[in-house]
């Protein structure tokens, strides 16, 4: 009886306070949960990843067509001199550069007011306001001719040579019809970004490349008009894009959106022009920051070969850059889109996919600039001087594109939310009070040269300007931007708009 006891007690006292089948399903239940999380996870990230790129292929892809216009320009007025590469350069970057950052940020209103009237449903209306932003831009334009008239003596004023400003100033003024072009391409750009339309503009530049190509070739080796034969095909190539997204747009391309031309237009004028001021100065505050890099270094000894072989990287990041800004597209889309619906965590979640995948590609194209240092210029000049200037600046090169990979993004998302004239205050901050002194500094009193004018506003302006954005992301609460964003489109969409967009779904 007592071993019997013995026993039971043994057995007591080795058998586990929880059965082990129990906790055997206890363990597996728990692994299965997490599984399903990440399963979850993954599906979410693929799901935003496939609405993510729907935007961001189509745009990289417009984007870099688009951009390569430009490059191909500068490498045929490249190979014909030092001066005309730096004339083509400086007209391009620096005149055409300071109206078309203004004109772009004035266009990205479209981004916020499109982007959440879609995701809202408010579908006649983004018609409406493509209509009020063609208005706006259209009037700017006329208010920067004197820049492109006065192209020749502002940049004597400035400090740049006779015969580059005056060549310069001669391009400038063969570019006013690109300039005028801007005014209709940028909002139909956004009109049909918000509608998730990129691959229209992405085929619509692919013809304009063509062209681009064709005509450069003729005018400039064929027919010699030299710069003048330059500048006249990307006139031309840039007038088939604005004629190819007006004809899609009015020929039934947007049957929701597009309802034909309203005398409702002239309506709220002030208060879209507000918003576009907001977004204008926004935009050209960053863009100016490079043009001035540009004119800055005019300043310099042996000033031609510091602006071509800035010019030179200044084209290969603004090449590459338009991968970033095809994602900024993509964020403002997708978080205009989901606050426009109420969808505060969707908007947060899609700003993190793309912050990640954008630092990825970033950090790609940064290694391979630092492998192909020494070839990277061999795309625009043969000269030796120019292939051994840009070498010593393909570091800063690298970090650039490293930092753009992530602070386009960032706007994208301040775009998307609406918040245009915060980061108006913050890039004036940041680029202007901090990046322009200490590129000043770092260029003439250290007398480091142009690699101390780029490194100072670098990481004086972009990088304390990303950093900002990224708290300001981080700390945002995003349900009550979705809010924010309801009651936008409620007081820029008329009640019956409601009614109506409600019918035609």
């Amino acid at each position: 009886m007592g071993s019997l006891v013995r026993r039971d007690d043994d057995e007591d006292i080795n058998r586990p306070l929880v059965p082990e089948s129990s906790s055997h399903f206890g363990s597996e239940a728990a692994h299965v949960e997490e599984d399903q999380e990440k399963n979850e996870l993954a599906s979410r990230i693929w799901i935003e990843t496939k609405k993510l790129w729907k935007v961001v292929g189509p745009a990289i892809f417009s984007r870099v067509v688009s951009y390569s216009m430009n490059v191909i320009t500068l490498a045929f007025a490249g190979h014909l001199g030092e001066v005309e590469l730096a004339a083509i350069s400086i007209a391009n970057t620096v005149v055409v550069g300071f109206n078309f950052g203004l004109l772009l940020g004035m266009a990205s209103a479209l981004e916020t007011l499109c982007g959440q009237a879609f995701g809202a449903k408010r579908y006649r209306m983004l018609g409406i306001y493509l209509q009020r932003s063609w208005i706006m831009l259209f009037l700017c334009c006329f208010l920067l001719l004197p820049v492109y008239i006065f192209a020749s003596p502002i940049l004597k004023l400035l400090g740049q040579s006779d015969d580059v400003a005056e060549s310069s100033g001669l391009v400038a003024c063969w570019l006013i019809p690109l300039h005028f072009s801007l005014a209709f391409i940028f909002p139909m750009s956004r009109f049909l970004q918000s509608q998730l339309k990129n691959m229209v503009i992405a085929w619509v530049s692919f013809a304009a490349l063509l062209v681009n190509v064709l005509t450069s070739w003729l005018l400039v080796y064929v027919f010699d008009f030299g710069l003048v034969g330059a500048a006249v095909s990307l006139d031309i190539s840039w007038w088939v894009i604005a004629f190819g997204l007006y004809g899609y747009i009015v020929c039934g391309g947007c049957p929701l959106t597009w309802s034909g031309f309203s005398m409702e237009a002239f309506s709220g004028l002030w208060e879209f022009l507000k918003l576009s001021a907001a977004s204008g100065v926004m935009l050209c505050l960053e863009t100016w920051y490079y043009r001035i890099l540009i004119l800055m270094t005019g300043y310099l000894q042996n000033a031609t070969l510091a602006v071509d072989a800035l010019s030179v990287c200044m084209s290969i990041n603004g090449w590459e850059m338009m991968i970033p800004l095809g994602f900024f597209a993509g964020t403002g889309v997708r978080v205009a889109n989901e606050l426009g619906a109420g969808n505060g965590k969707a908007a947060k979640f899609a700003t993190i996919v793309s912050v990640t995948q954008s630092s990825v590609i970033g950090i790609f194209f940064c290694v391979l600039i630092m492998i192909l240092h020494d070839k990277i210029a061999y795309i625009f000049s043969s000269e030796t001087d120019v292939l051994e200037a840009v070498d010593k600046l393909s570091l800063l090169l690298a970090v650039t594109i490293l930092l753009n990979s992530v602070q386009p993004i960032l706007s994208g998302v301040a775009v998307g939310s609406g918040w245009q004239a915060i980061v108006a205050y913050i890039n004036l901050g940041c680029y202007y009070i901090i990046g322009l002194p200490l590129g000043i500094l770092m260029g003439w009193v250290f007398n480091f040269g142009v690699m101390g004018i780029w490194g100072g506003m670098i990481f004086g302006g972009t990088a304390v300007q990303t950093v900002i954005l990224a708290t300001i992301t981080v700390r945002s609460d995003w349900e009550k931007q979705a809010e924010i964003a309801q009651q936008r489109v409620n007081k820029w969409s008329p009640k019956q708009e409601d009614h109506q967009s409600e019918v035609q779904n």
